[in-house]
């Protein structure tokens, strides 16, 4: 057997940024993550959709704690997914149309059985909980966000205390561990993103194509197209919210341009990237701005791959693991 080849300086600072990260993540825990103010909504299983849906678009949110009032017990998480489950239940089932003004949101799991999908996201963690245990909780549930559950001392029931999303520990992880700037390597180098049997849309790609390929291949967003590969935008998940915010599926039948221009002023954009950035930079652009993937593009503007927070978030936590002990 050959002698192993020796750490390059490279290597030994992406691992000793890496290991300085999974550090931090189990000495920090997740009430550590919350900003010192902030506002919870939770709905009551028995509310309409209808309702829920009009209270995520005034508040500006796009998931919420469920509670389930009979039994007084946390009942899973309600997601832009479940939402889109709704509109695929729509469109397999044509004639439930009138139906659906009166669907509870108790009533998403006989919808989820129907169309096949899998169910509302039901992991938690208590706050005071290592945040590294928090995001190998959402790591194995594939959730993109999870609640924090706390036991109320007088009652000794569960009590919701608020949800914390990858972008929020990630952006906690960039504020406070200045050893990202050691991890250097290029994208080009790592097993990180996508970059095969990518999903793809064009502006005249109807909205419920689109639909279905967020549902069929459990994805959050589809990059669009021009003629020529270029990436001109993303359809994302949570566009659906902005056509049916008024509890009307009309919009649906737009295609993706159409869909698009009903974005609010404020929407961030899209980000993107090259396959020769690294996560130093990476963790530059999630400091600093609201990011919840990134569109791995060539010096054309033509896709390659696209990069989830998922993607970061099993890379710090699970690359080189087993070396954390090595000597520094």
């Amino acid at each position: 057997m050959s002698p192993s080849q020796p750490e390059s300086a490279i290597d030994r600072d992406q691992r000793l940024g890496l290991q300085r990260i999974r550090d931090f993540l189990k000495v920090r825990t997740s009430y550590d993550v919350l900003p010192l103010s902030f506002r919870l909504i939770i709905f009551d299983t028995s509310l309409l959709v209808k309702k829920s849906l009009s209270i995520l678009v005034q508040n500006g949110i796009v998931s919420a704690p469920l509670w389930d009032s009979k039994t007084s017990t946390f009942a899973g998480l309600l997601t832009t997914s479940d939402y889109i489950n709704l509109i695929q239940y729509y469109w397999q089932n044509p004639d439930a149309i009138n139906r659906i003004d009166q669907f509870k949101l108790n009533s998403l799991r006989e919808i989820e059985k129907a169309i096949g999908v899998s169910p509302l996201e039901t992991a938690s963690i208590h706050p005071l909980k290592p945040l590294y245990e928090a995001c190998r909780r959402m790591l194995e549930t594939r959730a993109r966000r999870i609640p924090l559950v706390d036991i109320d001392d007088e009652t000794g029931r569960a009590m919701v205390v608020s949800v914390v999303t990858q972008y929020r520990i990630l952006k906690f992880v960039a504020v406070n561990v200045h050893e990202t700037q050691l991890l250097r390597k290029p994208l080009r180098l790592l097993n990180l993103g996508t970059y095969q049997n990518l999903e793809t849309a064009k502006m005249e790609t109807p909205v419920f194509d689109v639909i279905h390929k967020l549902v069929s291949c459990n994805i959050s967003s589809v990059p669009i197209l021009n003629s020529d590969g270029v990436v001109t935008n993303v359809f994302e998940s949570v566009d659906v919210i902005t056509l049916i915010k008024g509890a009307t599926y009309d919009e649906l039948n737009l295609n993706v341009g159409e869909a698009l221009q009903k974005r609010p002023e404020d929407f961030p954009g899209i980000y993107t990237c090259s396959i020769d950035d690294r996560l130093d930079t990476i963790f530059d652009t999630i400091r600093k701005s609201r990011v919840h993937r990134l569109v791995v593009i060539d010096e054309d503007s033509r896709l390659v791959g696209v990069l989830t927070l998922s993607d970061i978030l099993e890379y710090i936590l699970l690359e080189g693991e087993g070396d954390d002990n090595k000597s520094e």
